[in-house]
């Protein structure tokens, strides 16, 4: 009738929550329906004791890599504290440390570290000694290697919890191991060392989840064929960091004051900071394959940027709506750039590097050891406002905190000496968690007294003692209501319990793992040849690494002289120059890495742009489609404010014959990067008449004739102010492709053309309308254009050949813009 009653114990169990039951029978009078109410009460309330004590049973924890840096420095320490914790409350717990080692080193090794653990300061010397006593009695060490060695273990735990007539409540193995050997382990824990049906599993990992997507995707699938999703809890240990692990509670605590603030009307920004002094001497091994934004931005600061962004749940004490919400807030992320990113290096890592991993002199990292990168949300909440993450180390301080800093829209007439106290509007307005070091030196919860007097749970968490002469963010520490833990503890020690007791939502899914690498992954490999810039270390580094945004891009304020002579033992790189400018088939060009190529070209549009529109009050550009373009929209949409849109026509080049809104099309590219963005007047916009009664590219309908008769009609001459094409592998441009028979020569405007490419059918400009133009621009760019750039160097004009060697304006520029890729391979 109970399954799950089992043993003496259990009996015992059922006989004494019945009892209580009945007890109830001789406290109520009698009712004709009472016998039957009572019954059915009875019977939920057993259930409630039975459930309750289901809660209950043996635990035992399995540490893997017990003798590893982690777990001598954090975890032992953690799990002490678990049972400092739980002891008395009615579970019974064994302690299994395992590694590779021998059983007498790794007993000798355990013995140490069971020896160093410590008490809080709250707890008695006598307690203590005696907890400590029993901890080290349940502890002891295995050595796992073999499917057997496993099996071994697991039946060692079945024969303890039989001996003390308990039932098994579930199993914890803690993975603090290098991820190549997850797999390994995993599949003998799933064959072998499974508990049994009625009790739970809980398997902890440790970062890193993978070097990018892909990886971390192949992990996961490994993962998840061993394990469920419910049994695996993904260690970020800065969730457990006590200033990190208030920000929820904080934001439900104070909704009321909370609800009208925390959005973009009243946010300036928010700062994610981790600042460290050390360097990473003697982990380069490490950092050479991470980095700081693989070891710290992804992870650390990512997950509590989106602890400030969600959107808060109804219920906060839900970890599946909190795990629901945080999925939410990563799918809001704006893709990142290379623009929105700012690296740095301090100037000893490559010789650490050379030293360390054995490298020949010449040998240069590009590895950053600090990075600014700034990050937008996509939702009506946080539209417009910056979140700016920063790490490094060699820095001046060691600090973290999240910074959130209100708008400030009062204006005080009288000088800062008659403002009254930490009360005047016109102070900062600002919330920080403050997650340690640094001039306080201990986690705390500031908020401006501008603001609110916040509320924060009494028993464990005060207000701050006063500091004379101790300043934060610029103000003193009495401009704030500050609040401290009542008892600082270890984040390891915090995420232990947490995992005993099942709450998830300080862990990262499976889901929330792969959305994050969604976002960073492009971003890491669009830097993965970036030269950093070098800096010295410590307070050397002066406001070199200071940097500021503007719209969606990041920028040192420090210009760093380049270096255009080699120092000792160094060697030049190509980063180290930012713009060229030489010549291309005789004409000017302009070459550099993609993100300043794109924004030279950007700058140079919005000049021609300006000049035009002085001149002639209006500025016709025509724009060519494909993939190279793209980053030059999204540019020209999100930084440039002062681009004459009003008075710009635009104007394709070429177009498929699709469909308008098929995402092959140029136009719907077009629509899609930048018009949407931007305020050009309807009537300013001219799409390619490929679609007309609802067919495509047909002759008799003589769309191209009608787009010349639109060019000829609105633009004086037939002379663009700018045209922008780019060049094909094969030497084609807009879609005028080698033997084209229409489109190189002659008086025709606008052709329809073949390409060999799908589609096949396609709408251009001619080459003699092109070559009408004020200037042209040709934008090229990529690894693969290396082969044809090199060809079309060495070529004359032979448009039937290479039809980008027919581009010469008649009386206009041709100007060459082309990525190191594409121009030196």
């Amino acid at each position: 009738m109970f399954p799950f009653v089992r043993g003496a114990g259990g009996v015992a169990a059922l006989i004494q929550c019945y009892t209580c039951c009945r007890m109830g029978l001789y406290r109520h009078p009698g009712h004709p329906d009472f016998r039957k109410m009572l019954t059915v009460a009875m019977w939920v309330a057993l259930l409630g004791c039975l459930q309750a004590r289901e809660l209950q049973g043996h635990v035992s924890v399995i540490l893997l890599g017990a003798t590893g840096d982690l777990a001598k420095k954090y975890l032992w320490q953690g799990l002490f504290q678990l049972y400092l914790d739980e002891a008395g409350k009615g579970h019974h717990f064994s302690f299994h440390g395992a590694a590779l080692t021998t059983p007498e080193q790794g007993q000798e090794v355990l013995a140490k570290v069971l020896e160093s653990l410590s008490c809080p300061k709250d707890v008695a010397p006598d307690r203590c000694a005696e907890l400590k006593d029993q901890f080290q009695q349940l502890s002891q060490y295995h050595q796992l290697k073999t499917t057997e060695d496993y099996l071994a273990l697991s039946k060692d735990i079945e024969a303890l919890v039989q001996r003390e007539g308990l039932r098994e409540a579930g199993r914890i193995f803690y993975f603090s191991v290098p991820p190549f050997a997850y797999a390994d382990i995993a599949r003998s824990i799933n064959s072998s060392c499974r508990p049994g049906p009625d009790a739970w599993l809980r398997v902890v990992l440790e970062k890193p989840f993978g070097h990018d997507y892909l990886s971390a995707q192949q992990l996961a699938t490994e993962l998840g064929s061993f394990f469920q999703e419910e049994e695996m809890y993904r260690v970020d240990h800065y969730l457990g960091k006590q200033a990190v692990a208030q920000i929820l509670p904080f934001r439900d605590q104070n909704r009321e004051a909370l609800d009208g603030l925390w959005n973009r009307h009243h946010v300036e920004r928010v700062e994610v900071v981790l600042k460290e002094t050390v360097d990473a001497e003697g982990r380069t091994s490490f950092y050479e394959e991470y980095g700081v934004i693989r070891d710290v931005l992804q992870n650390h600061l990512t997950e509590i940027l989106t602890l400030v962004a969600m959107e808060l749940p109804h219920n906060a004490s839900s970890s599946a709506a909190v795990l629901q919400h945080k999925l939410q807030a990563f799918q809001a992320l704006r893709g990142l750039r290379r623009g929105s990113a700012v690296l740095g290096q301090y100037q000893a890592y490559s010789e650490q590097v050379r030293r360390e991993l054995r490298k020949p002199d010449s040998f240069q990292s590009l590895t950053p050891t600090f990075a600014g990168i700034l990050v937008h949300m996509d939702n009506l909440r946080w539209e417009g406002v910056p979140f700016i993450l920063m790490s490094g180390k060699a820095l001046d301080e060691r600090v973290g905190y999240v910074r959130v800093l209100f708008k400030n829209r009062a204006f005080c007439a009288q000088s800062e000496q008659q403002w009254v106290g930490a009360r005047s509007r016109c102070l900062p307005q600002q919330i920080v968690f403050y997650v340690g070091h640094g001039e306080l030196g201990s986690p705390a919860v500031l908020v401006s007294r501008t603001l609110f007097r916040p509320t924060l749970p009494s028993g464990s968490w005060k207000e701050l003692e006063g500091r004379p002469g101790l300043r934060l963010f610029g103000r003193p520490l009495s401009d704030f209501y500050a609040y401290s833990p009542v008892r600082e503890q270890d984040a390891y020690s915090i995420l232990i319990s947490r995992i005993f007791h099942g709450r998830k939502d300080s862990f990262i899914t499976t889901e929330n793992l792969l959305a994050s690498w969604v976002f960073w992954t492009p971003l890491l490999e669009g830097l993965a040849r970036e030269a950093p810039r070098l800096y010295p270390g410590g307070a050397e580094n002066g406001h070199l690494l200071d940097f500021e945004f503007s719209g969606s891009r990041l920028a040192f304020s420090v210009q760093q002289p380049e270096q255009l002579v080699p120092g000792p033992g160094s060697a030049p790189l190509p980063r180290d120059f930012q713009v060229l400018g030489a010549k291309y088939r005789d004409s000017p060009l302009v070459t550099a890495w993609p993100e300043e190529l794109i924004a030279k070209l950007a700058s140079d549009i919005e000049a021609a742009a300006a000049k035009a529109v002085r001149r002639f009050g209006q500025f016709h550009l025509a724009l060519s489609g494909g993939s190279s373009p793209v980053a030059l929209f999204q540019q020209l949409a999100t930084g440039h404010y002062a681009f004459p849109w009003a008075h710009t026509h635009l104007w394709l080049v070429d177009e498929r014959c699709v469909p308008p809104w098929d995402p092959e099309s140029n136009f719907q590219g077009l629509q899609t990067h930048l018009l949407q963005h931007v305020r050009v007047p309807h009537y300013n916009v001219h799409p390619m008449p490929v679609h007309l009664r609802r067919r495509l590219c047909a002759e008799e309908d003589r769309g191209a004739q009608a787009y010349a008769e639109e060019i000829s009609a609105l633009v004086t001459n037939g002379s663009f102010d700018l045209v922008l094409l780019g060049m094909g592998t094969d030497g084609h441009t807009a879609s005028l492709f080698p033997q084209s028979p229409t489109g190189l020569d002659g008086e025709q405007l606008v052709v329809l053309t073949e390409s060999p490419f799908r589609p096949h059918h396609r709408m251009s400009l001619s080459l003699p309308l092109i070559n009408r133009a004020r200037e042209v621009a040709v934008l090229v760019m990529g690894r693969p254009k290396r082969e044809i750039a090199t060809l079309v160097s060495r070529v004359g004009r032979q448009p039937k050949k290479w039809p980008i060697s027919g581009v010469r304006p008649d009386s206009g520029q041709l100007v060459w813009y082309m990525d190191y890729e594409a121009f030196l391979g």
